[in-house]
């Protein structure tokens, strides 16, 4: 794996985390478009790091990295605060949104025309 390769993903990752935070913010606040945003996110993420990537690591990365983030951000604290509200949108962001994770990290590539060995033509 190039240094290149491993910064790619290594931003996606921080993006994973960076789109977490800002949907466990959004998710509440504008609630149901904010839920939609905040699913959306994470779902172009994936597949956008997936089309970046070239490979299904790059839909991997920012949906295990969003994953861990959620799940810290869910944690009590010790002073008793929570960053989600108990409520339907708040579970429906934790799991619609670890489903889009999986689901855009494991779409099947199709290899689109012109890509691939040059073909001579006659």
């Amino acid at each position: 794996m190039t240094a290149v390769r491993l910064a790619g993903y290594v931003g996606l990752g921080v993006l994973g985390v960076l789109v977490a935070a800002a949907g466990a913010l959004v998710q509440a606040a504008w609630f149901p478009g904010g839920l939609l945003l905040a699913l959306l996110g994470i779902g172009a993420l994936c597949v956008g790091g997936v089309k970046a990537m070239d490979a299904r690591l790059g839909g991997v990365v920012p949906a295990g990295a969003w994953v861990i983030a959620v799940l810290f951000l869910t944690a009590a604290r010790p002073e008793g605060d929570f960053l989600f509200g108990a409520g339907l949108g708040s579970y429906v962001f934790l799991l619609g949104g670890m489903f889009a994770g999986v689901m855009c990290a494991t779409i099947p590539k199709v290899s689109q025309p012109g890509r691939g060995p040059a073909r001579l033509v006659k």
